[in-house]
């Protein structure tokens, strides 16, 4: 970072968020106070590592936010007329992410002591800066929730994955316990997915994967769960549903793709896939993977009995 030459521009600083409707006065005061910097492209202007003790504002060029690691995507952008460290800024200790200019960048730097003397004087000012921290405590618990969303979700068919299937068993299988309920899972393979594949193309089969996903889903109760459970199986949680009601559910499951002949997809019109499924009830004191072992053994039969067809 290199000191830089910036005419003062009171004008241009009064339309910056953090200072509106900020008293002319305290303004003139702030700008005597400011340091102009460069930043070439690449340079970090904050780093997890560093203690910061200044807020920045960006009057030119652009700087990208980084969590955990600067091989990670950013999080966010920051354009010009926006600040950058005000979190640090105000306690005094070492920022949360990284702040990397992406282009040569000018920043206006201000030593928190400075505006911290400001505060009495401007309560505008103070009010400006805490809403400032609200969006970012705000930004930050939307960023945790599409992160814990997307560790959830199979990225190709919008289901659920297997972390999430350990999570969801231990809750429900908990709840039906305590209030004398059954649950059952029903397991289910897209039936020869590889010949399906080499015939068509990886990229059919994945077409064919979201029908499967797309179809299974729109039968389904918001409380039950469908699950990615890898490559062409799934596994499906039924809370509340003893053995003859999921068999019910799951003849119907299987009845719905059996009757679809050929779908449109991007690549063309593809023939639809059959599943065969395997069934399990839950028992006192059972384990997630007991419960898939059964699952998956009656899948074994439907398979051996000629595919299409459920078992258990």
């Amino acid at each position: 970072m290199k000191n830089a030459n910036w005419k003062q521009d009171l004008q241009q600083i009064s339309r910056v968020r953090l200072f509106h409707n900020v008293a002319a006065s305290s303004l003139e005061q702030l700008l005597r106070e400011f340091r102009a910097c460069d930043l070439e492209a690449g340079e970090v202007l904050l780093s997890p590592f560093n203690r910061n003790q200044f807020l920045y504002l960006l009057l030119e060029g652009e700087l990208k936010v980084y969590l955990g690691s600067l091989d990670n995507q950013p999080v966010s952008t920051l354009q010009t007329g926006e600040c950058a460290g005000e979190i640090s800024f105000i306690d005094n200790d070492h920022p949360c992410a990284y702040v990397v200019a992406t282009q040569p960048s000018k920043v206006l730097r201000l030593h928190r002591e400075s505006l911290v003397s400001l505060f009495n004087q401007s309560p505008q000012l103070m009010q400006n800066l805490l809403e400032l921290l609200c969006e970012r405590v705000r930004q930050g618990n939307r960023i945790i929730l599409d992160s814990e969303q997307n560790a959830n979700v199979d990225t190709l068919t919008g289901c659920f994955n297997r972390r999430w299937l350990d999570y969801v068993y231990e809750r429900e299988s908990t709840r039906c316990a305590f209030n004398e309920q059954p649950l059952c899972l029903l397991m289910l393979d897209v039936d020869h997915f590889k010949a399906y594949n080499d015939q068509h193309g990886h990229l059919a089969g994945d077409y064919a994967l979201c029908l499967v996903a797309h179809t299974l889903r729109q039968q389904l109760r918001p409380k039950d769960s469908l699950v990615r459970y890898g490559g062409e199986e799934f596994v499906i949680l039924l809370p509340e549903i003893a053995a003859d009601e999921a068999r019910s559910i799951g003849e119907r499951l299987r009845l719905s793709l059996e009757q679809i002949g050929s779908f449109y997809s991007p690549v063309g019109i593809l023939p639809g896939v059959t599943v065969s499924i395997g069934l399990s009830q839950m028992q006192p004191r059972d384990v997630l993977e007991k419960l898939i072992a059964r699952a998956d053994s009656a899948l074994y039969q439907a398979k051996l009995q000629g595919r299409n067809r459920l078992c258990g």
